[in-house]
């Protein structure tokens, strides 16, 4: 019973936030939808039958809100709406619509309450819908967190479903046919002789008929689309280089901008001298922003090398200058004062641990870059009438707010005009460039300015994933584990990454432990502390966000103890499991591998497993020791996400997220030295190479009861799948990231 009174005290305290924040809000305005945004500004002749669908005499357009930032958004979504629209995916054109409320995500609540994925309570349930009220007042139109397709997965097949049927009562009331006479094919009715009436041909009178709202969705095993092998929409582009993103963006009359900030990220400008910069070729001006000084040039390169001719006084940096110091703040975290939460507390740890443990062990994990090809870039054209703003964002309501802001307009003065970006990985849930991209505008009122990072500027003016260190110990008994303590320390994600856009963050942050509380496994003493470090590096949403890291400690400290328990990996952990879907990914993946079959002499074997963002993800990692150091030879993963919408994109997400958890693992870290990066390039900051990508297996199942996104899952257990493998071929431990810190590797 007190476990039940902790949990809805809880979910009282998720559900007042909003108000404590200044917004209150009541059932019927919840419930109540935002206004059609496609409505402002509708040419003569256009419909938008939802806000989701425009049509036109010329084209059909549908909205697809959700950032594409390499992952797929933009096919998944049109193909969502496609599928109930009736249209082909080459009839249609895609744009990524207004920032507005109306299309704020539904779906981020899911990882906002403390309740385990697997929880389809009804406690769990109502704590997820009062996390959608603040969700829907604050309007967070993100993408992130996986939630593109839970999050569009009914509403944009209903949207397509509504503008199919107002179009069909469109038709029957022109021709005088029941409406139930009439079907759709390929972007048209059709008629009960056959004749066929696009749907562009009906705009301008659909515009007259109300909307019909009260459709039915179709069985799935009618799709035609989804579900089935399709090529994306962006491949043809992407595969011959004429996709455009945002640095590819072209304004008449445009200027080029650079900037150059603190390397101590956040800390002042006390000074700077630009007589030199303001002498080279095709400098226009030079501009003062926070933090660093900005150049406006008559092309990018010159403009980067008058930034970098500026000579600068720096403010030192606000937080710990060393490495040692910021390992040293989370070794002191580990305290009763320090404490954000303990979601997971099953028996009783403490007392099965007082005589002793087994296995203790500490794992860190280091900052890490988001590093995405394409650097930060963004176009703005200011006057005092209105700001026009050209980037890659996956946060347009953000960017538009803070525009606002410095430019003094309302935000229905700024529009933002959203970009295909080149990668993110979380980075462009930022709006640093943004707001200099702004600043630097309304120095030439009426000129579009292109800003663009150098890559090195960008790398250090990145907020990376943050840093980690756990403390485990457990117990085994009988051939089994039977006691788990993990404490994981490390700074706020959300504390930092919403301070700058000024919400706050109240009450435990729930990534310092997601994906290592949240697990399905029932050990008889089972504890997971999450402890918050003080604010150091200005940190931000990585990949997988707190599960990149505490996959790999959750995990790793698990294969320890079955291990010391004289147990098999992968038999043990499915004898821990108590959820069916995790079960069978696990099963899955032994058989994909041979698990248990032998292998060649310096062979080694290693799973791992972790439940992310809703999805189980199982892993199987083979590797070889060579006099050169660690071979991959073979990963097998499985996930399952509900349902696959796409079947090619899903296999390609999965081995992305495995070649991004792995090459990280291996190589990636940022390090700080006298406050500013290290790394300042690729060639210091590495990726994993093609010579060392192993062969990877893929396979996904459909058994999870809500739908989820794919994106990030596969990268949590890659890490502890490798770190176990080589445990298994070499006896070697590996509990700290970048593992070539300790180990080598070979091609």
């Amino acid at each position: 019973m007190g476990r039940v009174k902790t949990i809805a005290r809880r979910g009282f305290l998720i559900g007042s936030v909003a108000i404590a924040g200044g917004v209150a809000f009541g059932t019927w305005r919840y419930r109540t939808p935002y206004a059609n945004p496609l409505l402002r500004d509708l040419p003569e002749g256009a419909v938008a039958l939802t806000p989701y669908v425009r049509i036109t005499g010329d084209a059909i357009t549908l909205i697809t809100p959700r950032a594409d930032v390499g992952q797929g958004a933009v096919s998944v979504q049109a193909m969502l709406i496609a599928e109930e629209l009736d249209v082909e995916l080459d009839q249609i054109e895609t744009e990524f619509g207004p920032p507005d409320r109306a299309y704020y995500n539904r779906a981020l609540s899911s990882e906002a309450v403390p309740f385990r994925a697997t929880n389809d309570g009804w406690l769990a349930e109502a704590a997820r819908g009062v996390m959608d009220a603040p969700m829907k007042f604050l309007g967070m139109q993100i993408t992130g967190g996986s939630t593109t397709v839970p999050d569009g997965y009914t509403r944009l097949r209903h949207a397509g479903a509504v503008a199919r049927e107002t179009l069909t009562a469109t038709a029957a009331r022109l021709h005088g046919v029941a409406v139930d006479r009439l079907g759709t094919e390929a972007g048209a009715v059709i008629l009960p002789d056959g004749r066929r009436l696009s749907y562009r041909s009906l705009a301008a009178e659909a515009a007259k008929t109300g909307p019909v709202t009260d459709v039915a969705l179709r069985d799935p095993s009618t799709w035609r689309l989804l579900g089935k092998p399709v090529q994306r929409m962006d491949i043809v582009a992407k595969s011959t280089g004429t996709q455009d993103y945002g640095i590819d963006e072209d304004q008449p009359g445009m200027l080029h901008a650079a900037i150059r900030l603190n390397p101590a990220q956040g800390a002042a400008l006390r000074g700077f001298d630009a007589s030199e910069a303001e002498a080279m070729r095709g400098v226009k001006q030079i501009v003062e922003i926070p933090g660093g000084v900005g150049v406006i040039a008559d092309n990018t390169w010159r403009a980067m090398q008058a930034a970098q001719a500026i000579r600068c006084d720096w403010a030192p940096a606000p937080y710990p200058t060393e490495m040692a110091e910021h390992w040293q703040a989370l070794s002191d975290s580990f305290t009763s004062d320090r404490r954000d939460s303990r979601l997971r507390d099953d028996g009783d740890a403490g007392t099965a641990l007082a005589e002793g443990a087994d296995i203790e062990a500490e794992y860190r994990a280091p900052y890490l870059a988001h590093a995405p090809l394409e650097p930060l870039n963004a176009t703005v054209r200011y006057s005092p009438a209105r700001t026009d703003i050209w980037t890659g964002t996956q946060v347009p309501r953000f960017v538009q707010k803070n525009a606002a802001g410095i430019t003094g307009q309302d935000t229905d003065q700024v529009h933002v005009h959203a970009r295909v970006a080149g990668g993110s990985f979380g980075h462009r849930l930022e709006d640093d460039v943004t707001r200099h991209a702004t600043r630097l505008a309304m120095a030439v009122p009426g000129t579009p300015v292109k800003l663009t990072y150098s890559r090195e500027e960008d790398m250090a003016h990145d907020y990376p994933r943050q840093i980690a260190m756990a403390r485990g110990r457990g117990r085994v008994a009988g051939g089994q584990v039977v006691a788990y303590d993990l404490g994981i320390a490390m700074p706020s994600i959300l504390g930092s990454q919403m301070g700058r856009q000024g919400i706050p963050a109240p009450g435990p942050d729930l990534q310092i432990v997601a994906g290592a509380w949240d697990q399905p496994f029932a050990i008889p003493d089972y504890r997971v502390t999450g402890y918050r470090a003080p604010e150091l590096a200005p940190i931000s949403s990585w990949r997988s966000v707190g599960a990149s890291t505490n996959g790999f400690f959750h995990d790793c400290l698990l294969d320890e103890l079955i291990h010391a328990a004289g147990a098999d990996p992968l038999e043990e952990r499915l004898r821990l499991c108590t959820h069916a879907p995790s079960r069978g990914v696990l099963e899955a993946v032994a058989e994909m591998s041979g698990w248990g079959t032998p292998l060649p002499e310096g062979h080694g074997r290693g799973v791992a497993f972790c439940l992310s963002f809703g999805v189980p993800c199982a892993q199987v990692m083979e590797v070889r020791e060579t006099a050169g150091g660690i071979r991959l030879e073979r990963v097998f993963v499985v996930a399952d996400p509900g349902r696959i919408l796409d079947p090619v994109n899903f296999e390609a997400q999965m081995q992305g997220g495995v070649v991004f958890g792995l090459g990280h693992a291996m190589h990636g870290a940022i390090t700080y030295a006298g406050g500013a990066t290290e790394q300042a390039n690729f060639d210091t900051f590495r990726a994993m190479r093609l010579h060392e990508c192993p062969e990877i297996e893929v396979r996904g199942l459909e058994t999870v009861s809500k739908i989820r996104g794919i994106g990030e899952p596969p990268v949590p257990p890659a890490a502890p799948a490798l770190a176990n493998a080589i445990f298994a071929a070499t006896g070697t431990r590996l509990r700290e990231m970048p593992f070539d810190r300790h180990i080598g590797f070979v091609g």
